[in-house]
């Protein structure tokens, strides 16, 4: 028996669990690894040039973890398996957000029982909307991927779904799957025989977590109206003690899967979307970091197949990511936007050209420069979308951007001084899907690292993030320019400013949040936000005129936008001013006050 810390690691399970497949995975994996983590001494990080200004001295963020941070993977396991959800508590039922239904085993937020519901959930939309072709499932490296997958696998097996897995039996990232589900369409979106997918991920979120999201035969994330019904039928079966969910064994589920190659589709088609010539022929040394994360094998594929001086720099995947080092808030999280979390890959930013990091299933990206380090996610996509749009692509006859409208206002400018269609919509990669899909929009982008691009011929690549595209588009801009994404969003800032951007929260009850998500643009009295006269007061998006769940308020140089959180009892403020910190602190102060007194407080 392996002691971790306080916590055994091997616990008494119940007769009948202790055999089942996963589990006696996950224990021959932690009895062969865990112990080697308790004996590998701890060495302090080594990069210091991340600055750590904005946490406590004391803080381990961007350290190593330490064996007492690592999750205790066997009884994660078992809690999917053993505890059973409270379908009348809010905070155990299935819930989707932005990216499907995530939550953890340990606190009865993702078990067997909300995968099981889900599953039977999907296939009763799936044949309510007529889609009767292959269903592709993908899993990412968590802990509960695989044990989800598996259940979700006897669900669809049980109704004669037609299920399509990795041939190698492989983590399979988001865009690849995306990918497949468009190839597999021919961007038909109606008639019989059409494709769609589930992707089992919590994204960048901590070990202790799993996640579950459907994607529809556009290839993109399921839009409210879809995700309402199916979250709606799920909690239905938990409250019935799933009654009419249909399952048979894993071992006849599995069997009667297909399968497909994932990774060649893939890997294969993207000399169709990025100058991998160019970045062959510039000797461009690329360092990947895939944070233990679904695209481990696809960068080295991509180092093989496409002849690139790529190093896959750490090929390590392990549920409890005891390699990585620690967020802002001192947990793991696989978040490559985070300067924390990807402080070991930053530390190594000379030994490369360009280095790029991915999360745990591959939907996005962080881009490091040896200039610069760890770039924000707003300034890279300002330079991606300078370049492609600056002649890179003549293939496209899209002039049409796409961004959220809490990303950077950078965009806006950089848009406008490239003669280029601003299209901004909410938060939410969905709202891209139609443009994407249709080749309207050439590239769609929002402020958490995620966003995905056309073809060089102007047709659809993938209607989901890809992290792995926005990585080696960074390549293609050095091979081509010679200059760093970095370099180029310096050159932005002397053009257009340097704005100061940041996002905080504030407290709010759930009757708070709701009024915020409801608010009209008359609720707002005020005029002027930090010294200048307000131009805009937005409930719903200027791009598609749909409701943004908040609040958005601008002015020449500065702009703030609040939305209630779907998980916590706060309400998130992002803001932006092109007049330096300080300013922004006036603007974040001044947001707090109109909010208050646009809810009546």
């Amino acid at each position: 028996m392996i002691r971790l810390g306080h916590k055994l690691v091997m616990r008494r399970r119940p007769m009948g669990l202790a055999g089942h497949p996963i589990l006696r995975k996950f224990r021959s994996f932690c009895q062969e690894n865990l112990l080697i983590v308790i004996s590998t001494p701890r060495h302090p990080n080594p990069w210091q040039a991340v600055s750590m200004s904005a946490t406590p001295k004391t803080s381990r963020a961007g350290q190593p973890a330490a064996t007492s941070d690592l999750v205790d993977v066997p009884h994660l396991v078992a809690s999917y398996y053993e505890i059973e959800p409270d379908p009348e508590n809010v905070d155990q039922q299935v819930v989707f957000g932005t990216s499907g239904h995530r939550g953890s085993s340990l606190k009865a937020a993702f078990n067997q029982a909300h995968i099981l519901a889900t599953t039977q959930a999907i296939v009763d939309y799936r044949r309510a909307q007529g889609y009767d072709g292959p269903l592709f499932v993908g899993r990412d490296t968590h802990g509960l991927s695989e044990p989800a997958w598996c259940s979700a696998l006897e669900v669809l097996a049980a109704n004669d779904v037609q299920v399509l897995v990795d041939s190698a039996d492989a983590y399979t990232p988001t865009p690849a799957v995306s990918h497949a589900i468009l190839r597999a369409n021919k961007g038909r979106t109606t008639g019989s025989g059409l494709a769609d997918g589930i992707v089992v991920t919590p994204s960048h979120n901590p070990p202790t977590d799993g996640g579950f999201k459907y994607n529809p035969p556009h290839g993109g994330p399921a839009d409210s109206d879809a995700t309402k019904i199916i979250a709606q039928t799920a909690n239905d079966y938990l409250r019935a003690g799933l009654q009419g969910v249909q399952r048979v064994p894993f071992a006849r589920a599995r069997a009667s899967a297909g399968s497909y190659d994932f990774q060649s589709n893939y890997v294969d088609d993207l000399v169709n979307l990025v100058d991998v010539a160019a970045i062959k022929s510039a000797g461009i040394r690329i360092g990947a970091d895939p944070l233990g994360g679904a695209s481990v094998a696809y960068w080295a594929a991509i180092a093989e197949r496409l002849g690139l001086d790529l190093t896959v720099v750490n090929p390590l995947v392990d549920p409890t990511w005891r390699f990585m080092t620690l967020d802002w808030d001192e947990k793991i999280r696989m978040d490559c936007s985070s300067p924390y979390a990807m402080a070991s890959l930053i530390d190594k930013r000379d030994s490369y050209d360009l280095a790029t990091g991915n999360d745990a299933d591959s939907d996005r990206h962080g881009i490091v420069t040896p200039d610069a380090g760890l770039m924000n996610p707003n300034h890279y996509l300002a330079v991606a979308i300078q370049y492609l749009y600056g002649g890179a692509r003549p293939g496209w006859s899209s002039r049409r951007v796409g961004k959220t409208l809490v990303s950077s206002s950078m965009i806006d400018r950089v848009v406008a001084s490239i003669g280029a269609d601003l299209w901004e919509v909410p938060v939410g990669f969905k709202w891209f899907v139609p443009g994407l899909l249709d080749g309207s929009v050439g590239f769609g982008g929002e402020e958490s690292a995620g966003a995905s691009f056309l073809r060089t011929d102007g047709t659809v690549w993938t209607t989901d993030k890809d992290g792995i595209a926005l990585a080696l588009l960074a390549s293609e801009i050095l091979a081509r320019t010679g200059e760093t994404p970095s370099q180029h969003y310096a050159k932005l800032v002397a053009e257009h400013g340097d704005p100061a951007y940041a996002r905080i929260d504030a407290p709010a009850n759930r009757e708070q949040k709701a009024k915020l998500a409801a608010l009209s643009p008359d609720d707002v009295r005020s005029t002027s936000l930090a010294g200048q006269e307000i131009t805009a007061k937005l409930t719903r998006a200027p791009g598609n005129d749909a409701p943004i769940g908040g609040l958005k308020v601008v002015s020449q140089d500065a702009w703030f936008a609040a939305r209630p959180s779907g998980t916590e009892d706060v309400y998130k403020i992002y803001a932006e001013s092109f007049q330096g910190a300080d300013h922004l602190a006036q603007v974040q102060a001044e947001a707090k006050e109109i909010v208050a007194a646009a809810l009546g407080g």
